[in-house]
């Protein structure tokens, strides 16, 4: 089935040096991009991650050290990658836990200002997930009745995301082909920042997602134990949740000086 799109649709995946988005670097990155008139444009390009690949992530991807010596640092592609996504939507396969954070996270290292909360994101993913519960091999298999014989290469997966999308598609019919349904499908909690540590509540206010304070307003923690924004800010918490936490303090702030 032929994707309805009224903006393009980035396909991406990445293979990093590991699963942690506030430490770990992406070493490859490939976009698909699916044009409203169903024209595709792909781009792949390996990175140095400026630290080493720990071996257990060179057997799941197969990139080594050696293979992204003289490739470019993220931040010296990060605005020509905000310049090519600017203006489109988002899609990946268990993107919207892991991709979409590390990729915010690179950008903020990189000093790029780029909001991706003007995206709308579509997680094939959870879509699968819903339906059939399986991995993205089992999924491709499933859906397009072949063997994604190159698993954990960024464009192959990249490639395969996007295929299994329209073949869900074409699968359920209760799924609407219009990428606002699908972000909004694929969107398992409403999130302030992308790791999942800071959630909205049916208001509209930010509220913690974790810890003691879970389900808390997160003004109302701060304003009563000031000492848990210096603990959150010192912690090994992502670049962007301390970025939306700062803005959080700061426009309580001035609204506490009104």
């Amino acid at each position: 089935m032929k994707l309805k799109l009224n903006r393009p649709l980035i396909f991406f995946d990445l293979e990093t040096t590991g699963v942690d988005a506030a430490r770990d670097r992406i070493v490859e990155i490939s976009l698909v991009k699916v044009f409203p008139n169903g024209d595709e444009e792909i781009k792949t390009r390996r990175i140095n991650p400026g630290m080493p690949i720990p071996p257990e992530s060179t057997a799941i991807h197969g990139i080594t050290d050696e293979d992204v010596k003289d490739a470019p640092r993220f931040e010296q592609i990060a605005k020509s990658l905000a310049a090519y996504i600017e203006g489109c939507d988002l899609a990946g396969y268990n993107s919207n836990k892991f991709d979409i954070p590390v990729l915010a996270e690179e950008f903020l290292r990189a000093g790029v200002d780029i909001d991706l909360k003007k995206c709308r994101f579509v997680d094939v993913q959870t879509i699968f997930h819903k339906k059939e519960q399986r991995t993205l091999v089992a999924a491709y298999r499933f859906y397009c009745d072949k063997d994604l014989t190159a698993a954990h290469s960024a464009e192959a997966d990249s490639m395969a995301t996007y295929e299994v999308l329209k073949a869900q598609l074409d699968r359920y019919p209760d799924l609407e082909n219009d990428i606002d349904y699908l972000s909004k499908y694929t969107e398992q909690n409403r999130c302030a920042d992308y790791a999942g540590r800071i959630l909205y509540d049916k208001d509209g206010a930010e509220i913690f997602g974790f810890g003691k304070y879970k389900g808390r307003r997160v003004a109302d923690v701060f304003r009563e134990e000031p000492s848990y924004y210096a603990w959150m800010m010192n912690g090994d918490f992502p670049k962007y949740t301390k970025k939306v936490i700062t803005e959080i303090r700061l426009r309580d702030a001035a609204l506490n000086k009104k």
